[in-house]
């Protein structure tokens, strides 16, 4: 069994804990209004879950909240009862005198096995009630994971929503002198741990992207001097060649289904949008015009896609149907419009704009209307989406700086922070939830 599977397969008694779970409903506690602005963080008291490694846990649930801008971790030094029974019920009225809205308890136990069991119970401190309570088992390497999948449960309890802490990004490290600059293809969690480099930087990489629905990531590279595109399977290793294609390939990208890529063929000058079934590697061609139509992204249904086209003179936005019928600009706003992605919702369509010599990363609506900046800079760009379409990762380079950075934001436009990686970074793109 995989190790991504084999987190869910071990999610014994994942169901709830005794206690019942509140009747109100799950965002009672916070709304999020991407239109609001600036949402309140919620106030949330995390404790240091007991056992060796509780408080490692602990910490990682409490830096993945806080890092959403939704919740406003409370510092511990605050806290009035130390918890040394998490199974208990807390003294309420010493949390609201603190304002903790939330409060986490759990604890970490080793099986004789050698299998970690982690558990936690979220309470609601003004309603004296337990919201949810769920407990897991994984081999002990596994513990960061572990962390997020709960700090996942309590973003879904408390909002409603899914959440995006259990994920991987696959970007493209970069090292070296911008002389001799080495891109390997690298993948880490969202919160910029457990970096593991992919490829060995001896080709060159490019727009790596994640499967819908599989541990698997197309990417373009130049093995041997030949642009191909490849798929590599994140468990095994195993890379394929998905074709070999006469001139230069670009952002290859996978259909809703993973059944087919999506991808720019340059040939006489021009290049094209063409789809390849990767069970019968037959391809398909969807554009044809003297122009650069290239960056192309299905929409979550797979019904259409978003890409950008220099036909009318610059890069502007473009839709069709999967067939490449209805093809219709949707950018009418000043500057360049590339790199268009669909957001997993469906709702909106993330870009970089170029204007007034800086880069923005933005989002509108599919039909064009309610365009939004989120971000400006010396250099956005390569917007990625959390899978639960309410965080875009890109990557930033500053004026002077030695190479790009990642950073995330999330659709306020407020809460904007960098990750951290061992190297410079660029290209990132979201998985979906693990399995």
């Amino acid at each position: 069994m995989t190790k991504c599977s084999l987190f869910r397969a071990l999610m014994v008694a994942v169901g709830m804990m005794s206690a019942a779970v509140i009747a109100t409903p799950a965002h009672a506690l916070v709304e999020i209004n991407i239109n609001k602005g600036n949402v309140e963080p919620l106030p949330i008291a995390i404790t240091d879950f007991q056992g060796d490694m509780g408080a490692q846990v602990s910490q990682v649930i409490a830096a993945d909240l806080q890092r959403s801008g939704l919740f406003k971790p409370i510092d511990k030094n605050a806290f009035i009862e130390k918890i040394s029974n998490p199974d208990g019920a807390p003294r309420f009225e010493d949390w609201k005198v603190i304002n903790a809205q939330a409060l986490v308890t759990g604890r970490v136990t080793k099986e004789a096995d050698g299998r970690l069991r982690a558990e936690f119970r979220l309470w609601d401190t003004f309603g004296g009630t337990q919201m949810t309570g769920q407990q897991f088992y994984t081999q002990p390497e596994n513990w960061r994971r572990v962390a997020h999948i709960i700090a996942d449960a309590i973003y879904k309890q408390i909002t409603g929503e899914e959440g995006y802490f259990d994920t991987r990004v696959v970007f493209v490290s970069e090292s070296g002198s911008k002389q001799q600059r080495k891109r390997q293809l690298a993948i880490m969690d969202q919160d910029g741990f457990n970096v593991r480099m992919l490829t060995n930087g001896s080709d060159l990489v490019l727009t790596p992207r994640f499967s819908p629905n599989r541990q698997e990531v197309t990417y373009m590279s130049f093995a041997n001097q030949q642009p191909r595109v490849y798929l590599l399977q994140l468990e095994t290793g195993q890379r394929e060649v998905v074709g070999n294609f006469p001139g230069m390939t670009f952002s290859p990208r996978f259909s809703p289904d993973g059944q087919k890529v999506v991808m720019s063929l340059q040939q006489e000058g021009n290049a094209n949008i063409y789809t390849m079934d990767l069970r019968s590697r037959t391809t398909t061609r969807l554009t044809s015009t003297a122009a650069i139509d290239t960056s192309p992204s299905y929409s979550p249904d797979g019904g259409q896609i978003v890409f950008e086209s220099d036909r009318g003179g610059r890069q502007q936005l473009y839709k069709m149907n999967s067939d490449g019928s209805g093809q219709t600009r949707i950018s009418f706003g000043d500057g360049s419009y590339s790199t268009p992605v669909w957001s997993p919702r469906g709702d909106l369509i993330a870009f970089t704009k170029q204007s007034g010599g800086k880069f923005s990363i933005g989002v509108m609506k599919p039909d064009g209307s309610g365009e939004r900046i989120l971000t400006t800079g010396f250099h956005n760009e390569g917007p990625t989406w959390a899978p639960n379409g309410r965080v875009i990762m890109f990557f930033r380079q500053a004026a002077g700086a030695g190479g790009p950075q990642l950073y995330s934001i999330d659709l306020t436009g407020y809460n904007e922070q960098m990750i951290k990686t061992p190297a410079y970074a660029s290209d990132p793109a979201w998985s979906p939830l693990l399995e």
